[in-house]
C-alpha cells in the first residue's frame, strides 16, 4: 500500500455503502433472495413468512455490519491507495468475516440454537462472500452505465453551454468598453477567462458550492452587460451562509448550466424586463436550490433545455443515488427547476 494524493475525480471500486440507495438495494435484494429460497421448499405461505422473520435476524445483522465496514473502507480509500483487485476482494472478504464472527458469537446463545438448529457455517460464509462480489459487480457496472452521462456533460460544456453567440457577444461587449471603461472591460475578460477555464474542467471534479455560486455570478455579470435591464436576478440566500456554502461540495458545473438555460429561455426571447429567481436553502443535511424564470411563447424548442436537465439528473443519480433529485414544472407562466442533494457526501 502507498499513499495517494486524493483526486476529485477518483472513484473507488467499493460501492458507496454509506448511501441510503445502496443500503436499500442490498437489503431488498438479499431479503428477496432468502424469501424465494424459503418459498422454493414448497411450505405454506405463513410458514415461509415465519421462517423468513427468524432468518432476518441473522441476515440483516450480517448485511448492516458488512455495509458499515465497507463504508469505512471506502472513505479510507480517498487517503490510502488499494488496487482495484484488492478492493473487489474486500467486498467478498468483509461479508464473509462478518458472517463467521456473527455466527460464532451467537451460537453460544440458546435462542439462536432453537432458531437455527442445522445452520451450516461454511455455506453462510461462502454465500456472503459471493453476495458481496455480486453486489460489487452490479454497482461497478451501474457506475459504468452512467459514465457516458459524465462524458456528455463535458462535451456539452464545451459545445452547447458556451454558445458561439454568447462568446462573440461577450467579446464585443468587452471591446466596446475598452475605450470608455477599460477597468470594466478587463473585469469582463477576466470573468470570461475564469468561465472557460472551469468549463474545460472534468465534470467529475468536486468543488465547493461557494465556488460554483461565484462562477454563476461571473456568468450573470457578463450577461447583465449584454442584456442590460432586461435581466434582473433575485438571489435568496437567507438560509445558507457563505461559510456553510464553502463547506458543501458539489460536482462542477451543476448550477451554471441551469442558470444559463434560465437566461437563454427566460430572458433573451423577451424585450421587457425579466426576473430570474435563485433560492438556496439548507435544511438539516440537505441543500435545496430553486431556479425560476419566465416562460415565453417565443423561447423556441425546449429540447436543448430538457437535454441539460436530463444530463444533470443523471449526474445526481450517479453521485448521490436516491439521496438527491431534480424536478421541473411550469406554474403561472414561470418555469421552475428544483434540485436537492446532501450537504455532505
Amino acid at each position: 500500500m502507498s499513499k495517494k494524493t486524493p483526486a476529485s475525480s477518483f472513484e473507488p471500486y467499493i460501492p458507496d455503502c454509506c448511501n441510503l440507495g445502496v443500503v436499500f438495494r442490498v437489503l431488498l435484494a438479499v431479503s428477496v433472495a432468502v424469501l424465494a429460497g424459503l418459498r422454493s421448499r414448497g411450505d405454506s405461505v405463513w410458514l415461509v413468512l415465519g421462517n423468513f422473520m427468524e432468518a432476518s435476524i441473522l441476515i440483516e445483522l450480517i448485511c448492516l455490519c458488512s455495509l458499515f465496514l465497507l463504508c469505512l473502507c471506502r472513505r479510507a480509500l480517498y487517503r490510502i491507495y488499494l488496487s482495484p483487485h484488492l478492493q473487489r476482494s474486500l467486498c467478498a472478504l468483509l461479508p464473509a468475516m462478518v458472517s463467521w464472527l456473527a455466527i460464532g458469537t451467537l451460537r453460544s446463545m440458546d435462542w439462536f440454537g432453537l432458531i437455527f438448529p442445522k445452520l451450516d457455517l461454511v455455506f453462510v460464509v461462502v454465500a456472503a462472500a459471493c453476495a458481496g462480489l455480486l453486489f460489487q459487480a452490479y454497482f461497478e457496472l451501474r457506475t459504468r452505465a452512467f459514465s457516458p452521462a459524465l462524458g456528455e456533460a463535458r462535451l456539452q460544456a464545451l459545445q452547447a453551454r458556451i454558445r458561439p453567440h454568447f462568446l462573440f457577444n461577450s467579446l464585443n461587449t468587452a471591446l466596446s468598453l475598452i475605450r470608455s471603461d477599460p477597468r470594466r472591460a478587463e473585469v469582463v475578460l477576466e470573468d470570461l477567462s475564469d468561465l472557460f477555464r472551469i468549463l474545460m474542467r472534468d465534470t467529475r471534479t468536486m468543488i465547493s458550492l461557494r465556488d460554483e455560486l461565484r462562477l454563476c455570478e461571473q456568468y450573470l455579470a457578463i450577461e447583465t452587460l449584454r442584456l442590460g435591464e432586461r435581466l434582473h436576478v433575485i438571489w435568496d440566500r437567507a438560509d445558507l451562509s457563505d461559510d456553510e456554502a464553502r463547506g458543501v461540495e458539489i460536482p462542477s458545473l451543476l448550477l451554471q448550466p441551469l442558470i444559463e438555460n434560465a437566461v437563454h429561455y427566460g430572458v433573451e426571447p423577451s424585450a421587457e424586463k425579466s426576473d430570474i429567481s435563485i433560492q438556496l436553502k439548507k435544511s438539516l443535511n440537505k441543500i435545496e436550490i430553486r431556479i425560476r424564470n419566465p416562460q415565453h411563447a417565443r423561447s423556441g424548442s425546449p429540447s436543448g433545455n430538457q437535454m441539460a436537465l436530463e444530463n444533470i439528473r443523471q449526474r445526481l443519480a450517479l453521485l448521490y443515488d436516491v439521496e438527491a433529485g431534480m424536478s421541473s414544472l411550469t406554474v403561472e407562466g414561470y418555469f421552475e427547476v428544483k434540485l436537492y442533494f446532501p450537504a455532505r457526501r
